[in-house]
């Protein structure tokens, strides 16, 4: 079973002045995905608290995949793509480039995204939107390239996987 990091990234939020309706998406989808969520917060919007929260998560070796909400547009307050870039080993920029082109055919301000996604140690760590409808959106988009990302970081799969696998997941 995938464990899985959900981190808010959220002034408001963080506050409490705003229910955590993005969280909430990532909580239901990944567990319908047979996924468990061992973490989650809601953090303001300050680089320093965001790294520090994506490196201690990932550092610990509990979670194989952390999925962060918020702070990814244009706003003078969107830092998570600059916060995830800042502890990252190395990018995995499909995830931000696919979500991009798919999600322009709804809607074009898709392209104004600055998602990011990367590996720390062990752990795959995903950006996405605050919007809980983009949230939904993103994740049927690459949850089955989540779920095969992190069972190659973590060692569970060695080998590519039968070439019908995709339709399994």
């Amino acid at each position: 079973m995938i464990r899985v990091g959900v981190l808010t990234v959220s002034d408001k939020g963080s506050a409490g002045e705003r229910a955590d309706v993005s969280g909430q998406v990532i909580k239901d989808t990944v567990a319908a995905a047979f996924c468990e969520v061992v973490r989650y917060d809601i953090i303001p919007d300050e680089v320093p608290l965001i790294a520090r929260r994506l490196r201690d998560w990932a550092d610990e070796g509990e979670i194989d995949v952390i999925l962060t909400t918020g702070g990814t547009g244009l706003g003078p307050r969107d830092v998570t793509p600059e916060a995830t870039l800042s502890i990252i080993d190395k990018e995995v920029p499909g995830f931000a480039e696919i979500v991009r082109v798919k999600t322009f055919e709804k809607t074009p301000m898709s392209i104004l995204s600055r998602a990011v996604a990367g590996v720390r140690k062990k752990c795959l760590i995903i950006n996405m939107p605050g919007n809980p409808r983009a949230v939904r959106e993103n994740l049927e988009i690459i949850m089955p390239a989540i779920l095969h990302g992190a069972g190659i970081i973590t060692g569970a799969y060695t080998e590519h996987p039968p070439e019908d696998s995709e339709k399994r997941l």
